[in-house]
């Protein structure tokens, strides 16, 4: 049987959603790993916003402290 015919419920929008979401939160929590900032981490972690915390964190708040 087909993997994909399991999840015939899933609305296309969540499957945009985590598309959208997936690769935002990937680069922000390897961002503030790489910066060594634990909180952020965590924070980015657990808190789902659709990608906009990630958003704001990557090109607001984190600093590239490996330039310094």
């Amino acid at each position: 049987m087909n993997y994909l015919a399991h999840f015939w419920w899933v609305p296309p929008v969540v499957i945009f959603l985590v598309i959208w979401t997936v690769p935002w939160k990937g680069y922000a929590l390897w961002k503030a790993a790489r910066n060594n900032e634990p909180i952020w981490f965590v924070v980015l972690l657990l808190v789902n916003t659709l990608a906009v915390l990630e958003i704001f964190y990557i090109f607001i708040f984190a600093k590239d402290k490996r330039s310094r």
